[in-house]
Parts: structure tokens; C-alpha cells; sequence
């Protein structure tokens, strides 16, 4: 799978918004036939920064992504909304999916 992940440091005057402006490129994201999950959570640390955490079946389906036409329309879109370019992480991972976290394993 390919796991990407993404810091988008938003424009404080659109930060509160920053859910609403980006759902349409969300949603179109996740109706991917490829897509394993694309979701949104904000910074702990910083209340103008949110993280993406993406993943899609194979570099196929990652191709297929930048390709789409909702992809380009959220390349026109968002960087308005932005105070930098974003950071990202991507990478393949040899699995299918999430894993457990055995060192804090939950027992009830």
C-alpha cells in the first residue's frame, strides 16, 4: 500500500473552515475505488495546522489519485487557503491495512 502523510499549515482566517473547504476534495477522495482512508485531524500543537493520513491500495491507485479530476480541481483550490506549501511523508508499506499497536495492547 502507499501511505502518505501530510501536514497542510492552514491561514488562521480559514482554519475553522479548513474542514468545509476541503470536503469536497475529501469526499471525492474517498469514493476512490483504491482509496484505503483519507482522513483529516488537527494539530494538538498548533490549532491552524491539520494532518492528512492517506493510504491507497497499490501505486496504481496513487497515480490514479493525482490524476483525477478532483485532484487537480483541489490543486487550483486549496493553496489559496495555505501558508506554505504542505509537508508530506510517502511511502510503500508491505501490508494491507492498519496493524495493532502490541505494546499497548488492551485488555477488557
Amino acid at each position: 500500500m502507499i501511505f502518505i502523510t501530510a501536514k497542510f499549515r492552514v491561514l488562521p482566517e480559514h482554519a475553522e473552515a479548513w474542514p468545509e473547504i476541503s470536503r469536497e476534495f475529501t469526499e471525492a477522495t474517498r469514493a476512490e475505488p483504491g482509496c484505503l482512508w483519507f482522513d483529516w485531524s488537527r494539530s494538538l500543537d498548533d490549532e491552524n495546522e491539520y494532518v492528512l493520513v492517506e493510504a491507497f491500495r497499490d501505486g496504481e491507485a496513487g497515480a490514479a489519485h493525482v490524476q483525477s479530476d478532483h485532484f487537480k480541481a483541489a490543486q487550483r483550490k486549496l493553496p489559496q487557503y495555505l501558508v506554505e506549501t504542505p509537508r508530506i511523508v510517502s511511502t510503500t508499506v508491505d501490508q494491507d491495512g492498519w496493524a495493532e499497536l502490541g505494546e499497548m495492547a488492551v485488555d477488557r
